[in-house]
């Protein structure tokens, strides 16, 4: 979606998805676990929002630099959000076509399945960032990191899909 194409509708609904993500990552008790080397961010699962509409790839990526800011400072603002603009984009388009197929009897979207494995791999930028920053082991950083994001992403994954039932998310 182009930008100059956005309506007063889409530039809400992006709004409302940073507002909803910058409270899932800041609001006691989870911004306890939301960042450093284990992180465990809820607010990610607003990732898959962009398989039903690309310009929620703004609102997260919006959401997170506003978090990243707020919670870590401005080294992650541009990390963490050029990150997550990169591999969320990449992401949709690698695996959107797998989006009607589920595994385990209905309850895993393949393609949200496929997104978790590949966005926890992307951990590695936050990793390295650590590592420069604090001195961070960076392997067992990228583990940890990507084992935090994978989780709450499959917890996510089933949430976001269950809603979907519910709520047109393409609009």
């Amino acid at each position: 979606m182009k930008i100059e194409k956005l309506t007063a509708r889409d530039m809400t609904d992006i709004a409302l998805v940073a507002a909803i993500y910058v409270a899932l990552t800041l609001t006691p008790p989870l911004n306890a676990i939301s960042f450093g080397a284990i992180q465990f961010r809820l607010s990610e699962m607003l990732n898959f929002l962009a398989f039903y509409n690309r310009k929620y790839i703004i609102g997260v990526t919006i959401g997170c630099m506003i978090s990243n800011l707020i919670g870590f400072g401005i080294v992650d603002l541009f990390v963490g959000g050029l990150s997550t603009l990169v591999f969320v984009t990449l992401g949709v388009m690698l695996f959107e076509r797998y989006q009607k197929d589920y595994l385990l009897g209905g309850l895993v979207n393949k393609a949200f399945l496929y997104f978790s494995l590949f966005f926890s791999a992307s951990m590695f930028t936050i990793a390295l960032e650590l590592k420069v920053l604090y001195d961070l082991p960076f392997f067992t950083t990228w583990l940890t990191t990507a084992g935090g994001e994978l989780l709450s992403l499959l917890i996510g994954a089933v949430i976001i899909d269950k809603l979907s039932k519910h709520i047109d998310l393409k609009r």
